[in-house]
């Protein structure tokens, strides 16, 4: 089957009972036993819930992994692909990646005795001297979040299965509709599916994916043990939306590229961070290992002040947190998804004040761009 048949069908057959062709909402915290250690594969929904397999199945489905595990947010689904590692290991994070990852591994995961340090992810040499004998992860994610910044996922798995190391990748801007990270060898994939994957900006959930039955245990049994779990409902929400993610993704990546293209030519605009345009540093390699280039984008308006004044005066793009949703939004990265790293480590990255993350949603393309227009002529 293709992507979008796939992400209507896959985990979930009609329902047996009644035959119902939209999966039931298992909202019970309890199964029955029909006696002593006798049941039907659920005794209680922390474990397992049906709702939530027919979830796990689904987007396993669509990464072409084996496995996959729910969480009730992104972060605790790194968390529990952090639990693989023990005190001492060692892991490298690439540059740029979301400022909540950052946060997780600074100030959670290292208190467990985990150490943690930075890679450039344009320069796989940098990958290579930093790799310690403890090295036992590394952690991509691309485009990287804000500034679009591509990983060649298929080179940094090569070195990882070098060195006997796991390697793990954000894809929550790419959506397994643009990019399969499993086949290009990494070892485990993770989404925020809070963003495109339910898109309706209405649920917080993570999935992780996988083909290694052993690190599959090794994570379930961090998902049932600490309990950060989604509810049935939230399950059921996000089954709803993939339905329509290969229609989003498609729209979302169409809009997104007339309004990089508009930006560029645009004088108030210092600089525009979006993979689909040429002029990218990286954008050969996007088309090599995505089949599109997604709905986000980043545009550098040169100060503090600009990037205030166009917030503003935005009607359309609503100034908020997350990304992913119908409708688009704007965001600044330095005070909102990055604050937590310290101002100096920012500048260094190229998050400046003047840098503003927009997620391009799926409305009428004319009207965002008009939207933005009457926004730069304020700055």
């Amino acid at each position: 089957m293709k992507f979008a048949t796939k992400a209507i069908h896959e985990g979930q057959p009609p329902d047996p009972s009644t035959n119902a062709v939209i999966i039931p909402i298992y909202q019970s915290t309890t199964f029955a036993q029909e006696e002593l250690g006798k049941h039907k594969g659920y005794s209680y929904s922390r474990v397992s819930n049906p709702t939530r397999k027919a979830l796990e199945e689904n987007i396993a489905s669509l990464e072409e992994g084996s496995f996959a595990l729910a969480f009730s947010s992104g972060l605790a689904a790194i968390h529990a692909v952090a639990s693989i590692l023990k005190a001492n290991d060692h892991i490298l994070l690439s540059e740029n990646t979301y400022g909540g990852t950052f946060r997780l591994f600074d100030k959670i995961i290292s208190q467990y005795g985990v150490k943690y340090n930075f890679f450039n992810p344009t320069q796989l040499e940098d990958l290579e001297n930093k790799i310690l004998p403890e090295t036992k992860m590394v952690f991509t994610e691309s485009p990287t979040n804000p500034l679009m910044i591509i990983t060649d996922l298929k080179k940094v798995s090569d070195i990882c299965k070098k060195h006997n190391i796991l390697h793990v990748t954000d894809n929550t801007f790419m959506t397994p509709y643009f990019q399969k990270p499993l086949n290009l060898g990494c070892d485990i994939v993770i989404h925020s599916s809070t963003k495109y994957l339910n898109g309706h900006s209405d649920v917080i959930g993570g999935i992780v994916v996988m083909n290694d039955e052993d690190i599959f245990n090794k994570i379930r049994f961090t998902q049932y043990a600490l309990g950060a779990i989604p509810s049935p409902f939230d399950c059921w929400l996000v089954l709803r939306s993939i339905k329509t993610l290969a229609v989003r993704m498609r729209q979302h990546n169409e809009n997104a590229m007339i309004i990089a293209e508009f930006l560029q030519k645009y004088s108030n605009v210092k600089k525009v961070f979006y993979p689909g345009l040429i002029q990218h540093p990286q954008h050969k390699l996007a088309k090599e290992q995505m089949t599109g280039f997604g709905g986000m984008l980043s545009l550098d308006l040169g100060s503090l002040e600009k990037a205030k004044n166009f917030l503003k005066t935005l009607k359309l793009f609503t100034t908020a947190e997350s990304l992913g949703g119908v409708e688009s939004l704007a965001a600044h990265p330095a005070t909102m998804t990055h604050a937590s790293l310290p101002k100096e480590e920012r500048e260094r990255l190229g998050i400046t004040d003047g840098l503003v993350r927009l997620s391009v949603g799926i409305e009428d393309v004319e009207d965002l761009i008009d939207d933005l227009k009457i926004a730069l002529e304020q700055i």
